[in-house]
């Protein structure tokens, strides 16, 4: 260290040492109000002050930014009855002590929705409530010093323009003219946001609970929930030293609280508190002498945030996973009863290197006086993001935890629950914070090993196809898990490994990421053509699998798909809808014996989906057994022209195209292995999927390797997979469709049955949407590149003009050119339209084709047969 360094090391304990005693920030008035009311209450028919409400539509339980934004927006949006509760003070916990950082910024596509909203919100709120809020806004710009971040800046600019956010990549003279006191060496890009900056939370929470009463919300504090009790109804009886309330549903916003509060009902919430740092100045010259308040500085490679605070700095650092510190004792014992707006004891040792690279950096920091650091806890999850919406196992429990930015993302997570809960389904797809992408398989060990790595990940470089290893494998490993694990580059898919792509001598093994083609480009070539010519052997084990029977098994499943349900022995594809017609889910159906179903579905959407079932179920007052099988069956792919030949050999049964037919389900025994095995082409090319018990699965796997030598039999992973069906022109559930689009404008017109008897949920909006007729159609498109490919939710543009978003891209190795799904208007997706796509910015010339690109098997053999019939 530094001579310079180590003086600042020692001015800054001893300002620590003077501030020992202060565990409070300063300039943040808590208010004693809410206690003498306490004190002052008659506990009978009013208690706090106010009258007690016994019933109420909606509980919110936490009295942080996010907690008291859902309460505003719920009650602005007209529910007469919500009621949040506060166990201490409105902001105590991770509110209270945020920096309080505003962006535009997210790397998550609708996740932008969210920031934009909130940041749209902060600017009038006062006006609306007559409560300051202490909103700046001088805008932020995230600085590149690598060639890597330069592309990562380009890669995220490819996905902002089909948004409303500002946002803009700008060179070195400009970001030195928005900040002056930067060191400009090392700097070649940013990015930059205008409109960004930071808010007081303590404020914000007071004018959005302001709002809340307003439009006659009622909030409790001091009134922790001593306990939650689900009625045979669906509702909650919440209890409280004031009195217990009988509500609909119950919201838990509870923050570092939230594992406590999920316990009372048994769910193990996979949230840990994180020690974040961050350094306040006294008044530095330079800064005071400026006319314009600094940008927000994000220095990605220093990993640090830095902001001005009044005529000083706000310095912020995102320790490495070997220093930085997980409160891991809440987790085991729960949070200290008392513990509320305290502060943990900081440790400069820990951000040295951080505050090294920030005076580098910024070098007015050398000279600049401490005059605190604050430490205090934020909630982590496994994967840094939210846990938002209904909760699968339970009715009418929601949640709202694990918000690492609660600040940015109180207002438009209020708005989007509101619209939720108010309407009956999500206002858009927001699938990667679903609290139920997590399960069993996220134990202590795995979340503070993930939340150690995602904090370290908060400023590293966010390349597509990401994989982060921290905490894995969990115990969903498949029955061939041990036998693929040294020959593939392995996935990571809601808990599952799943191999990506296979080595073989010669390859340059490993991952290695990248935002150009890399080191899988060949080899997953290679599995194409395998797949294509010869046969090939995957491991789809991570599919989710549910068991429906009873005697409302076919009432229940003509309500929730929109296709005709499958006789027994067949299998379709179907759709869930939003009652807005939108699409939620596809599942692939199979009716095994008369009103025993089974359904599959993709891992990701696992228990997201299960939830919908269930509800749609337990509200609808179905006679029905609903069972997840998810670990107990294991699944093997085999696909490609020689895969009949294959399993032929393994089984008595007659696998022949004439009596095992497409998309049909038998009862086989594959070396002497019970199984159930569907004939279906989810490549494109003719193939089974193979269901058996898990314990089973490496003998099946071993059988059919070796019974396949002389057909050329290999293994392929999920990258050759999702090149080969978009080859052929599938669709994907989470990028062609989703929560955000319809089945009409994706075109699933084949699955969708607006003509059967069953009223299924959204065939009404299904039918006035067709009518009215589409805005916009899913075109399929083609382009030269170079070494890139388009991997979705890249901007369209038309005559220098935006005009839609791609949702999947690959490389098509049969016809070698890049390929596209992508949404456009109805009048730009005729064939032969061109238009362009954005790619690390660049536009490439690409053109609407006639899908698919590649003929399916099936219908290639058709064709053939034809062929020779006529000549």
């Amino acid at each position: 260290m530094s001579a310079i360094l180590k003086a600042i090391n020692i001015q800054m304990r001893r300002n620590i040492n003077a501030l020992s005693c202060l565990w409070r920030l300063p300039q943040r008035t808590i208010s004693c109000t809410s206690q003498k009311r306490a004190e002052e209450g008659d506990h009978g028919a009013t208690v706090l002050g106010k009258r007690w409400k016994d019933t109420a539509e909606t509980v919110v339980i936490g009295g942080g930014c996010v907690g008291v934004s859902l309460a505003y927006h719920l009650a602005k949006a007209g529910m007469k009855d919500v009621v949040l509760l506060e166990k201490s003070e409105l902001t105590a916990g991770s509110t209270w002590h945020a920096a309080g950082l505003t962006t535009y910024y997210h790397p998550g596509i609708n996740l932008k929705k969210i920031h934009y909203y909130s940041i749209k919100l902060y600017e009038k709120l006062e006006e609306e409530t007559g409560q300051a809020v202490g909103f700046h806004q001088p805008g932020s710009v995230r600085i590149a010093s690598t060639p890597a971040r330069v592309d990562e800046m380009k890669y995220q600019m490819t996905r902002t323009h089909w948004h409303p956010t500002a946002q803009f990549l700008i060179g070195p003279e400009k970001i030195h003219e928005l900040f002056p006191l930067l060191n400009m060496n090392k700097v070649l890009a940013g990015l930059y946001n205008p409109g960004d900056g930071h808010i007081d939370p303590y404020s914000l929470t007071m004018a959005l609970a302001a709002g809340a009463r307003m439009y006659g919300a009622q909030i409790y504090n001091p009134a922790p929930v001593a306990a939650l009790t689900p009625t045979s109804d669906g509702k909650w009886d919440v209890q409280t030293p004031h009195g217990t309330i009988r509500a609909n549903r119950i919201v838990n916003a509870t923050g570092f609280w939230a594992r406590e509060v999920g316990k009372m009902i048994g769910f193990e919430h996979p949230t840990i508190p994180v020690h974040h740092q961050y350094v306040v100045t006294a008044t530095v010259p330079e800064v005071k002498a400026l006319k314009t308040e600094l940008p927000v500085i994000r220095d990605l490679e220093g990993s640090y945030y830095l902001r001005q605070e009044r005529d000083g700095l706000l310095f912020g650092p995102y320790e490495k996973e070997d220093k930085m510190v997980l409160q891991d004792s809440w987790v085991r014992d729960g949070v200290p009863p008392g513990f509320g707006k305290e502060l943990f004891e900081s440790d400069l040792d820990r951000i040295m290197e951080h505050v090294e690279f920030a005076m580098e950096m910024v070098p007015v920091l050398k000279n600049a006086d401490i005059i605190n650091i604050v430490s205090g806890p934020i909630t982590y999850t496994p994967d840094l993001l939210p846990m938002v919406g209904p909760h699968q196992g339970v009715r009418n429990y929601w949640t709202a935890i694990g918000f690492g930015y609660g600040v940015i993302h109180a207002g438009g997570m209020g708005k989007f629950l509101s619209d939720w809960i108010m309407n009956g389904e999500p206002p858009f797809d927001l699938i990667e914070c679903d609290p139920n992408r997590y399960s069993t398989w996220t134990t202590v060990p795995y979340m503070c090993a993930k939340a150690r790595e995602s904090y370290g990940f908060n400023n590293v470089v966010g390349y597509p196809k990401e994989e982060r290893f921290a905490g894995r494998p969990t115990h969903r490993v498949s029955g061939v898990y041990d036998l693929l694990k040294s020959k593939a580059s392995m996935g990571f898919h809601a808990g599952w490994e799943q191999p990506h792509w296979f080595y073989k001598p010669g390859d340059d093994m490993g991952y290695k990421p990248s935002f150009r083609r890399t080191n899988w480009f060949e080899p997953v070539g290679r599995e194409c053509k395998l797949v294509m010519e010869k046969v090939g052997v995957i491991d789809l084990t991570p599919f989710g699998k549910f068991m429906v029977k009873g005697k409302d098994s076919v009432k229940l499943l003509d309500r929730l798909f929109a296709n005709v349900i499958p006789k027994v022995g067949l299998t379709n594809i179907s759709h869930m809808l939003t009652p807005t017609g939108r699409v939620y889910a596809e599942v692939t159906i199979t009716q095994l014996a008369p009103g025993e179903f089974l359904l599959i579905t993709g891992s990701g959407s696992e228990l997201h989906d299960l939830r919908w079932i269930e509800g749609e179920a337990a509200e609808g007052g179905y006679d029905v057994d609903i069972t997840n099988v998810t670990e107990d069956i294991g699944v093997l792919g085999v696909a490609g022209p020689n895969s009949r030949k294959v399993l032929q050999k393994l089984t008595d049964e007659d696998m022949s195209d004439a009596v095992f037919k497409f998309l049909h389900c038998k009862s086989i025994k594959v070396a002497g292995v019970p199984l159930r095995a569907i004939r279906i082409s989810y490549t494109g090319e003719l193939g089974w999927e193979l269901y058996m018990d898990m314990k089973d699965m490496a003998a099946v796997y071993q059988a059919v390797m070796e019974a396949g030598q002389g057909e050329g039999i290999d293994n392929f992973g999920t990258y050759a997979m999702a090149s080969l069906r978009l080859e052929k022109g599938f669709r994907g559930w989470g990028a062609e469709m989703n929560c955000d689009t319809n089945p009409l404008e994706a075109g699933l017109d084949y699955f969708i049955k607006l003509n059967k008897p069953a009223d299924f949920i959204g065939k009404k909006a299904l039918q006035e949407i067709k009518a009215n007729g589409l805005k916009r159609k899913l075109a399929y498109l083609i382009m030269d590149t170079e070494d890139i490919d388009p991997e979705g939710n890249e901007t369209i543009w038309h005559k220098g003009k935006v005009v839609g978003n791609t949702t999947s891209g690959a490389y098509s190795y049969t016809t070698q050119q890049s390929l596209a799904f992508g949404y456009l208007p109805v009048e730009l997706a005729s064939v032969g339209q061109k238009v362009e796509v954005e790619l690390l910015g660049r536009k490439y010339t690409a053109m609407v084709v006639q899908e698919p690109l590649v003929l399916t098997e099936p219908t290639r053999t058709r064709l053939q047969k034809k062929a020779k019939r006529t000549s």
